[in-house]
């Protein structure tokens, strides 16, 4: 029973390297098959697809409510790891590329949000500390590419595709090793097809379920347009010289110990406090970005995206938190997948927005954009007088 978080928590980073594997090379792919700079947005948005399209089917069919989620979280990660080396495949063209990305995602909704439904029927009292190491492994597995890009810059871009589906193959046949079904899980239910709406019928999980919706209105916008906030600053000030791909991943990378330290924090001054300040954080960091982000000041200028990618992330497992506390019992794994389906619906909504505005508006303005989720997610949360939670 001690080791299960850790190989939980251990395992989704493995799985979810997979999520930016395409990410970290599309300049890369770009080059080599002479597509125009949108191809960035556009392979983030394939794969945010796959992952919404994954989880709305999960989610209709009750999948990892009526079948061990272990199971579902294996082959998830043994066919997302598949499809993530279809890439590589000589030839490819540009339609097929976002087509593997795209199933890839798709069975990534068999592993992210069913990780957390694992850690659920594992730990109820304390589910916010351990949400906090399962939201910050996915931060760190989102931020590795970039890192293992970094160390193998020498080679040729496929073996960042050979490492990641590695990675998660090994996540995957960890947990269906020393994973069984936990205490708290409620097997053997009959398929609802109407079950993944029974959350919202309730005001308290709307209430934090838009909250949530909010926060990743601004998230993974953030995270996919880090590299180019990054290059921008090369452009603007060439004497930085800033290694992109490390950087990308420090900045990323820093949000998996914010995870932890506020699911830790979450214990002593409750999870709507705690996620209340850390989405205001990120909120003022949308507003004060053009300030910022073109700082002739080049400390100023990293620590500023240090600290967005600190409180733009720390809210995540404690939205996750109040979302299966205040889920259903009898379908908690499908309340926790629809509501990523949706809030991965916004991500798309929003990285097309911004990519649409690169060649509308002042880029130094851009990012101002991306307050309307924290602000949203802050009245979600502010007009709720009932959160208390604590675990």
């Amino acid at each position: 029973m001690r080791l299960i978080l850790p190989i939980i928590v251990v395992s989704q980073f493995f799985c979810t390297s997979l999520w930016f594997a395409g990410n970290s090379v599309a300049l890369d792919i770009a080059k080599d098959l002479k597509l125009d700079n949108h191809f960035l947005a556009h392979l983030t948005s394939a794969i945010q697809f796959g992952f919404i399209t994954g989880t709305l089917v999960f989610a209709v069919f009750t999948i990892s409510d009526r079948y061990s989620p272990s199971k579902v979280f294996f082959f998830s990660a043994v066919l997302a790891g598949l499809f993530n080396l279809g890439i590589c495949i000589s030839n490819i063209e540009s339609i097929e590329i976002l087509l593997f990305r795209f199933l890839t995602g798709f069975f990534l909704a068999g592993i992210y949000p069913v990780g957390m439904k694992i850690a659920s029927d594992y730990y109820q009292a304390g589910l916010g500390k351990s949400l906090g190491f399962l939201v910050g492994a996915l931060v760190l597995g989102t931020a590795l590419p970039h890192l293992i890009k970094n160390m193998v810059a020498d080679f040729p871009w496929k073996y960042i595709l050979y490492s990641t589906t590695i990675l998660s193959f090994i996540g995957g046949f960890c947990v269906l090793m020393f994973v069984p079904n936990g205490p708290y899980r409620k097997g053997g239910q009959n398929i609802k097809i109407n079950a993944f709406m029974d959350g919202f019928k309730k005001r308290d999980f709307r209430s934090v379920a838009f909250g949530y919706f909010g926060h990743m209105w601004e998230l993974y916008t953030f995270w996919a347009f880090v590299p180019i906030m990054l290059s921008e600053y090369n452009k603007n000030y060439p004497t930085a010289n800033l290694n992109v791909s490390l950087l990308s991943f420090y900045i990323i990378a820093l949000g998996g110990p914010a995870c932890v330290f506020s699911g830790l924090l979450s214990q002593y001054f409750g999870i709507k406090k705690v996620a209340t300040i850390s989405i205001g954080v990120s909120c003022l960091c949308c507003i004060l970005s053009p300030f910022f982000l073109f700082s002739n000041s080049l400390l100023l200028f990293i620590a500023f995206l240090l600290i967005w990618s600190i409180s733009v992330i720390a809210d995540s497992p404690l939205f996750s938190t109040l979302i299966a506390n205040n889920a259903p019992e009898a379908s908690r794994g499908t309340s926790l997948t629809i509501v990523n389906c949706i809030g991965f619906s916004i991500t798309i909504l929003s990285i097309q927005l911004i990519n649409l505005l690169f060649d509308k508006i002042n880029v130094q303005y851009i990012y101002t954009v991306l307050a309307i989720g924290p602000i949203i997610g802050l009245i979600s949360l502010m007009s709720n007088k009932v959160i208390t939670a604590k675990n």
